[in-house]
């Protein structure tokens, strides 16, 4: 008798574990569940970046959407970020003393870690000692992360745009991202032709976010040498004409609007309603510091059918 009792005993008990790795599991499945692009060739990302009529309205997330508890430009924040909707993630990257190229917006350590100086100034075993500081100013349990780290973690998850610091080689920046093939998912940003004709000779297939503000500066690309399936047009931090924005869509060429500082600031004023504005009026991507907050407001406006919804999971 007693050792049917023990072996219930012993059942229950291996059921009740069983259940709770089941449960844990699950909890755990739950909270790695991410909004996800993918793209695995450059003929996709092409294809992806083509304008349509069909584009599915896009946020992409300006130092990958620093949020309380989440630092700017850390793997934590792209999560964070991905967890509530599909995102372009935008990110910087510096250069240290030992030439590790890292995920860092200013020159200086000062306000986004626990260090102080130049970041050229120090090796990346220094910074990597360092806690990243989030937006309020509070210190997190989070790492700067390298350039190899972040291209590696996004293949099969999201879009990049890599925004290069000043002092950082161009060369150094394309060939990580040859190194990790992340041709599909990583377009380099550039703020001049001579740039983007740099980027573009270093490697034809890379996709290149172009400032096209007005129409001269669309003739400037026009005359560049650049395939025109080669351009994310990057329309300025000022809302743009409905008719400016159509003459880029005529060209089949995607548009950013940058809505960080003075328009993101008129949405918390005003409403998150202007957000869903701006892309009536011809905005397709929405670069912000409020990616969770803008995605919501204009996710009503993507189309049910879009060809385009083949690459998101």
């Amino acid at each position: 008798m007693k050792s049917k009792i023990y072996g219930f005993l012993i059942l229950l008990l291996l059921f009740s574990c069983k259940k709770e790795a089941s449960d844990s599991q699950k909890t755990a499945l739950a909270s790695n569940e991410l909004h996800r692009i993918v793209l695995s060739t450059v003929e996709e990302a092409r294809d992806f970046y083509a304008w349509t009529s069909d584009r599915i309205p896009m946020v992409s997330a300006h130092r990958g959407g620093p949020y309380p508890g989440y630092p700017e430009n850390s793997i934590e924040a792209f999560e964070n970020t991905l967890k509530h909707t599909p995102s372009i993630i935008e990110f910087d990257v510096a250069l240290t003393k030992d030439s590790v190229l890292i995920l860092m917006h200013d020159n200086t350590l000062d306000r986004t870690t626990t260090g102080k100086g130049k970041v050229i100034d120090h090796t990346f075993e220094e910074i990597r000692q360092l806690y990243l500081v989030d937006k309020e100013g509070l210190q997190t349990d989070f790492r700067v992360p390298t350039l190899d780290d972040a291209l590696a973690w996004g293949k099969g998850k999201t879009l990049f745009t890599v925004d290069i610091k000043r002092e950082v080689p161009f060369e150094m920046v394309v060939d990580a991202i040859k190194r990790h093939q992340a041709e599909p998912y990583a377009a380099v940003i550039t703020y001049s032709v001579d740039a983007a004709r740099k980027i573009h000779r270093l490697h034809p297939d890379l996709m290149l976010s172009v400032t096209i503000r007005n129409e001269e500066e669309l003739e400037r690309f026009e005359n560049s040498g650049i395939p025109v399936d080669r351009w994310i047009a990057f329309t300025g931090t000022s809302e743009r004409t409905e008719a400016f924005n159509a003459m880029l869509h005529e060209r089949g060429v995607f548009t950013i609007l940058g809505v960080l500082g003075n328009l993101d600031r008129s949405a918390i004023a005003r409403g998150d309603q202007i957000y869903a504005e701006f892309v009536e009026k011809g905005a397709d991507i929405l670069a912000t510091d409020r990616p969770i907050e803008a995605a919501k407001a204009i996710v009503g406006l993507s189309p049910e059918n879009s060809s385009k919804l083949k690459y998101f999971r």
